[in-house]
């Protein structure tokens, strides 16, 4: 058993600790398992909401667009620390003040009940897509790493994120995002200052990329990554500030902490999105055949830079790492998504509808929620295994179609409906089936080739991947959010019925009202703190271990940096929240 096995074993020892650590205290209540009850402190909810809007796809399709076009990739990362920056100012606390268990019931409160079907049955096969896609970038490493067929590698990998993300509900989830943030922070951190190292500087690689660093090849039209950059902006403002996703600032334990959460989320993301890429724009000029070592996942091979970096560049065992930071930042996405559907279904249809007449305890309705993750995780598998096939398209352009074609229209009205008050019962709806027009006519009618056509050039492949982008998000954003906002024009109070009136008055008067935690949450902090702390511990010993890895002396320095800083990091948790709390925790409050 080589090493890098090893590595992956201990990783996955330390998620199954954290999830049985935290089994009981998502095993009261139905809103323990969806939200953690909404008591968990902002640097929980912080990194959970980090690691939402980071994949295994960032270290696979994201580093294989950085390899072969250069600064560009940054655009969406830059976006998503924008778009966090936002929520601290205005969103964050406000999702929190819904005072909601899941995002449908918020949608429910604010449209009334038939947009929460709506959106209900438009949000569940959406995430699955979606997860399909992260699933899948993570297979394609661990698929290259130990040699296993892509298919079997997809079953194996998403099962072992089904189970664990089954065990412990929202409470293992974000409690594991915490870990999970550390394992990437010291991955990326170590790989970033060696590919520095090695290449000579930040100066070389801007000097030396292959066509340009800022450019990169094949782009002839610089206002085509001005237009990128522009509307990726404000594409991530809305895929981070809408109520489907708001579920990341419900487990926060209030107001403030929701807010501290999105501003250690933007200070991550805005950081990390430098870091991350630095040793893919290394690969491209020390091995600038790197996309060609796993031939075999056709257009696909570029995505593996990552791992081609770690076996040639960094020490021995780091691959072995890499690999447990790709499950978790794939387990981290998948899992959140996983609970957040199980608690749209159960909240929204389960108890609603099909339970209407013989309503459930909260045993049973846990043992539904459990149910419905299973169910939710092995359709992922099947995507996942049907994106495999698309070895024509890079995991860029297949995430980036899924969310700009597919997404964009649902965001728009749970973006806007959290500020345009007067709106009448379609337009939720009703702007997410003109979205979806929209996206048929990018695609079908007024495609980027027709937009050349009108100014007479011709574009490359790349050019016409951007400017398709660019024009759906642009068209989303002037289109499909205009729709939104005329049909204020059709509001008229008289349509509501008094009850459905009370509902959207009382919904915007909670996010005005803030959330104040209650005298009981002290004792949930100093839980949170020391079984962390001592995971995190844990975390660092294990890491400390890889000292002993046969490596040259600055190999060796490199893990004990990584395992010192993160002992560092366990050590202060663990003694903020030193054990003077009782072995069962209080009742959840709302």
């Amino acid at each position: 058993m080589n090493v890098n096995t090893l590595v992956i074993i201990g990783y996955f020892i330390l998620m199954l600790i954290i999830s049985l650590s935290f089994k009981k205290m998502a095993s009261k209540s139905s809103s323990d398992y969806f939200r953690g009850g909404g008591r968990m402190l902002w640097w929980m909810v912080g990194a959970t909401a980090f690691m939402t809007q980071f994949s295994a796809w960032t270290f696979t399709g994201a580093a294989g667009k950085a390899f072969s076009d250069g600064f560009a990739v940054t655009f969406v990362f830059f976006g998503n620390a924008l778009g966090y920056l936002v929520s601290w100012w205005w969103f964050s606390h406000r999702f929190r003040q819904m005072r909601v268990d899941t995002p449908t019931e918020g949608v429910r409160a604010r449209f009334g009940k038939t947009n929460e079907q709506f959106f209900t049955w438009a949000i569940i096969p959406l995430s699955i897509l979606t997860g399909g896609v992260w699933l899948n970038g993570l297979a394609i490493f661990v698929s290259a790493v130990f040699g296993f067929e892509l298919p079997l590698t997809i079953w194996i990998t998403g099962i072992s994120v089904l189970l664990i993300s089954m065990l412990s509900g929202a409470w293992g989830v974000v409690a594991s995002d915490f870990v999970q943030t550390l394992i990437i922070a010291v991955v990326s951190v170590a790989c970033a200052i060696v590919a520095l190292v090695v290449v000579g500087g930040p100066g070389e690689i801007v000097e030396n990329f292959p066509g340009g660093f800022i450019m990169g090849p094949d782009m002839n039209y610089g206002v085509l990554l001005v237009g990128s950059f522009l509307f990726f902006l404000v594409k991530q403002l809305q895929s981070i500030n809408n109520m489907q996703d708001s579920y990341r600032f419900l487990n926060a334990k209030d107001s403030r902490n929701a807010r501290n959460a999105a501003l250690f989320a933007m200070a991550l993301m805005s950081v990390g999105s430098l870091i991350w890429f630095i040793p893919a724009w290394s690969s491209a000029i020390l091995i600038p055949d790197a996309a060609v070592e796993y031939s075999g996942l056709g257009k696909k091979a570029r995505d593996a830079v990552y791992l081609v970096f770690a076996e040639k560049i960094m020490p021995v065992g780091t691959v072995g790492l890499l690999v447990g930071g790709l499950f978790a930042a794939t387990m981290s996405s998948m899992d959140s998504a996983l609970c957040r559907n199980a608690g749209i279904f159960v909240r929204s249809f389960w108890s609603p509808i099909i339970r209407r007449n013989q309503p459930q305890s909260e045993k049973g309705l846990l043992i539904t929620s459990q149910v419905v993750t299973v169910i939710n995780g092995i359709l992922v598998i099947i995507i996942a295994q049907l994106f495999a096939q698309l070895k024509e398209l890079s995991l860029f352009e297949l995430m980036m179609r899924v969310a700009t074609l597919l997404q964009s229209p649902i965001l728009v009205p749970l973006f806007f409906g959290m500020f345009i008050r007067k709106t009448p019962r379609w337009a939720a709806w009703g702007t997410v089936c003109f979205g979806m027009l929209v996206s048929w006519l990018v695609i079908n009618v007024f495609t980027a080739q027709w937009a050349a056509s009108l100014f007479d050039i011709t574009l490359t492949a790349r050019e016409r991947s951007e400017l398709t982008t660019t024009m759906t998000v642009a068209a989303h954003l002037l289109f499909t959010g205009g729709f939104f906002c005329l049909t204020t024009l059709f509001y008229r109070p008289s349509a509501f019925s008094p009850v459905e009136r009370e509902n959207a008055e009382q919904f915007f008067e909670n996010i005005e009202s803030p959330v104040i935690a209650d005298d009981q949450q002290g004792e949930f902090d100093r839980i949170q703190q020391y079984k962390l702390g001592s995971i995190t511990q844990l975390m660092g010993y294990g890491i400390l271990l890889m000292v002993l890895i046969p490596n040259p002396l600055w190999g060796r320095i490199v893990f004990l940096g990584c395992a010192a800083s993160i002992l560092l990091i366990g050590y202060f948790l663990k003694r903020s929240g030193t054990l003077k709390h009782s072995k069962t925790p209080p009742v959840t409050a709302k």
